[in-house]
């Protein structure tokens, strides 16, 4: 079968078609096809919803196209298939796309060029409908709307967060034979989430612990600003953090470790966030200029680095902890854009490999962290069998695993 995949939760706009003949343990990528807005809401420290859904639309029928030709499909590139559409189809897509009428023109000039040959191989579209910023995940729906219309293709809504859930598991199909063992716990560490979720089977999730406040992405790019850094912030953060840490692999001030020893699985960073604020203030002030010397600016990126790890190790050790009895784990699931921090990822495989040694740890290749429509496709595979739909598909912002 092959699923063609949609992903507007954020800023990326990503389409992937792929393929598979026996679920998840045989997954091949046709085509896949990115296009980041990171730059744009650079400028402004974070993503501005209105303009993420104005780059969607913009950029969605490019990124189709752009897949399929990967993928080999035959597509006619000349724009002369306007007369393709009856009025009535023009009069429907017209209003289904009435909020994003610029697309409305893209699509009706460059979707008929598709072959029917080409069609008719897709057998699903699965498309993200949450949790993400709402006018960003409409333009992913009403465009698998429309090629449900036009296409005759049944749709599958999918979790976001499942998708992270999953997208480490394309990187072991594709280095080894081998199957992640079940049951299995997720530590989900992104931008907007972070979340432990206990898997007894891919499909059934239970959230045992979650961020009382900022995810810990949110922190990373929060404490980049302060430190005058590019967004977004996690990369910026572990670049500068890890400068000459194999030379001194811990920071010589401390940070908080907002609520390590809490006694529940939930996570707080707004607290960690503050107290580097407060940091930076005091320091500049103490600075020549007000500036702060690039070393000090590496020793607080590498303290609040330090911080965050210890606190996402604990947290995950204490869940092994409670788990446990008749069916304990054995595999954990790290996913999401931080989980491509390299000093978090050595940190908890080192941690758990102490703790238990049978315990996998598998992360994504680093193209699967952060939003991508591959692991999207991923579990349209999974509920594929489950009577996808064409029928009424909304975005929910707040949609929860």
């Amino acid at each position: 079968m092959k699923i063609l995949a949609i992903e507007t939760s954020c800023d990326e706009t990503a389409i992937a078609l792929l393929e598979a003949d026996r679920g998840l343990d045989s997954i091949g990528v046709l085509g896949n096809t990115v296009a980041s807005q990171a730059d744009l809401h650079a400028q402004f420290g974070g993503v501005y919803p209105a303009l993420a859904k104005r780059e969607h639309a913009k950029n969605i029928v490019p990124v189709l196209l752009d897949t399929l030709k990967q993928a080999g499909f035959d597509i006619n590139v000349e724009q002369n298939n306007l007369n393709s559409f009856s009025l009535e189809q023009k009069n429907y897509l017209k209003k289904l796309f009435e909020h994003e009428p610029e697309l409305y023109q893209i699509f009706i000039e460059h979707i008929p060029t598709i072959t029917k040959n080409s069609k008719s191989s897709i057998d699903s579209i699965a498309v993200t409908t949450g949790p993400g910023l709402e006018p960003a995940l409409w333009v992913g729906i009403n465009f698998a709307k429309a090629l449900n219309y036009v296409w005759g293709v049944p749709i599958i809504p999918v979790n976001h967060m499942e998708g992270h859930i999953l997208s480490p598991l394309l990187n072991l199909n594709s280095s080894s034979n081998k199957k992640a063992q079940l049951p299995a716990l997720a530590l989900l560490i992104s931008g907007g989430h972070t979340e432990l979720v206990y898997v007894p089977e891919f499909g059934t999730y239970e959230k045992i612990g979650q961020t009382l406040d900022d995810a810990v992405g949110e922190a990373f790019d929060k404490v980049a600003r302060l430190l005058g850094l590019p967004y977004p912030g996690g990369p910026h953060i572990a670049k500068l953090a890890g400068i000459d840490r194999s030379i001194n692999p811990r920071a010589s001030i401390d940070l908080p470790k907002p609520m390590i020893n809490s006694g529940d699985l939930n996570f707080s960073f707004s607290g960690l966030k503050t107290a580097v604020l407060y940091m930076v203030q005091k320091l500049e002030e103490e600075a020549p200029n007000n500036t702060l010397p690039d070393t000090t600016k590496q020793n607080i990126a590498r303290a609040f680095e330090d911080s965050v790890t210890e606190v996402l190790i604990k947290k995950v050790l204490k869940a092994l902890d409670e788990i446990g009895g008749q069916n304990p784990i054995k595999t954990i699931l790290v996913g999401g854009g931080v989980s491509a921090n390299t000093f978090i990822k050595q940190g908890l495989i080192n941690a758990v490999q102490k703790y238990d040694p049978n315990i996998s740890v598998l992360f994504p290749t680093p193209d699967l962290s952060t939003d991508n429509a591959i692991m999207i496709g991923m579990v349209g595979i999974l509920k594929s069998p489950l009577s996808p739909t064409g029928g009424e598909i909304s975005a929910n912002a707040n949609w929860e695993l």
